[in-house]
């Protein structure tokens, strides 16, 4: 009598799919039943008033969870590395820098008093402006180059945050407190023009992402094999590229830096999706930062009656993960 061993079941592509789309509708749930809580939970006084600051609030979050999901994804594709983030080409940074400059020149009153608008308009065009002239500059039609961007990104960063302690060192004590508000991220002060401003331009840049996904998935697979597919290559990570820019320029301009968010996020949605293809990742990734910035206020508000900026927390977990994955990298 013989006896046929045979390994566990392999899953088939429809098992596959019917699993991430659970995983996705389960995401959603929780990241509505997040928001739910957000809205109500310790509501005291006008209930009206609450829902409308609250509700702000909320979008400014969903905003911000969409551009640095897409960023980060589209980042880590064209870079070809899952611990990279369009962070560590130093927006946030020179976001810092670009506060603190004009707390510098301008004093805090001038700039806390100007035109959200304008401030809005002026840290955007040149977080865009800086990622553009990076791109344009060192782009050519070679896969290495995108390292050097990379070393230059980090180099440059380093330059900025130098600036910025110099320059920090020759503000007025008290004038330094007000900078330490707009340095760090903060969803309590959001502009409603600004909100659906930015809103419209993530939504605009998304949807033309979108279609990208099929060359991106492609592309995630390296240069040669991507142009022996027939993938324009270098045309596709170009324009990947200015969309991290655009994406990652708002939602700075927007809220603040938020470091170590994509990372998380980013990294996290692979492992629970058990797939690379962007058209999973990208909205598990969204709807995981959207769970981490509502959970996570909701609970630092209200369980620990903290006052602290919510990005801090994110920061300090997601440096602890980036080490982490330097670690596991070489392994893998």
């Amino acid at each position: 009598m013989t006896r046929t061993l045979t390994g566990p079941a392999v899953p088939t592509a429809e098992q596959r799919a019917t699993r991430r789309r659970r995983t996705l509708v389960v995401l959603a749930v929780l990241a509505v039943a997040a928001g739910a809580a957000f809205l109500t939970v310790g509501v005291t006084g006008s209930w009206d008033y609450a829902l409308m600051m609250r509700s702000r609030r909320v979008a400014a979050m969903v905003v911000v969870a969409v551009a640095v999901a897409f960023s980060t994804v589209l980042f880590q594709t064209v870079t070809n590395n899952r611990i990279l983030t369009p962070e560590i080409m130093g927006f946030d940074r020179l976001f810092v820098l670009i506060q603190t400059a004009g707390v510098f020149f301008l004093g805090a009153g001038t700039v806390t008093s100007t035109d959200p608008r304008i401030r809005f308009a002026v840290e955007v065009v040149a977080l865009v402006a800086f990622g553009a002239v990076l791109y344009k500059t060192l782009f050519s039609r070679t896969e290495r180059d995108v390292f050097v961007l990379v070393l230059l990104g980090v180099v440059l960063g380093a330059m900025f945050t130098s600036l910025t302690l110099l320059v920090s060192r020759l503000i007025d004590p008290n004038e330094f407190l007000t900078l330490q508000d707009l340095a760090f991220a903060s969803f309590n002060t959001v502009d409603q023009q600004l909100l659906v401003l930015s809103a419209v331009v993530v939504g605009i840049v998304a949807a033309a992402v979108w279609r990208l996904l099929p060359r991106l998935d492609v592309v995630a697979l390296g240069r040669d094999t991507a142009l022996g597919l027939g993938v324009e290559h270098r045309r596709v990570v170009n324009r990947a590229l200015v969309a991290v820019a655009v994406l990652v320029a708002v939602a700075t301009a927007l809220v603040g830096p938020i470091t170590f968010l994509g990372l998380l996020v980013a990294n996290l949605a692979r492992q629970l999706l058990g797939t690379h293809r962007h058209a999973w990742v990208i909205p598990g990734a969204a709807l995981l930062a959207v769970l981490a910035l509502l959970g996570g206020q909701l609970v630092l508000e209200q369980v620990f009656g903290f006052n602290s900026s919510l990005s801090i927390v994110i920061n300090f977990v997601g440096g602890i993960v980036f080490i982490a994955l330097l670690v596991r990298e070489p392994r893998q």
